[in-house]
């Protein structure tokens, strides 16, 4: 599955299973298809960014051990740089974010 988000200010599309991920870190339900509001978008940019920092600090622990390993993964915090930048952009704007099933 993939996840389209969309607003006034831009879009993209992610892999599904990361987009329901950091929709959880958002402290959204996961549900497909939905949005947020423009009023609720600054408190799940908090919740979001808390969510990656907690996760980063775990994948850097295992990254320690994984060290002779030649390919790495695209972190978490790489996936979730266009969802932070639309979420910051829409603030701006003060508009909403919406995804669906793509």
């Amino acid at each position: 599955m993939l996840v389209k988000f969309d607003s006034d200010v831009g879009g993209f599309t992610m892999f599904g299973d990361v987009a329901l991920r950091l929709l959880k870190m958002m402290g959204h339900s996961g549900t497909v298809p939905s949005a947020i509001l423009a009023e609720d978008i600054p408190a799940a940019i908090k919740r979001l960014e808390v969510g990656l920092a907690s996760a980063s600090g775990v994948a850097a622990e295992q990254g320690e051990q994984d060290d002779k390993e030649e390919e790495r993964p695209v972190s978490i915090d790489q996936r979730a740089y266009p969802l932070l930048e639309l979420l910051r952009n829409a603030t701006r704007k003060n508009c909403s974010v919406m995804w669906d099933k793509e």
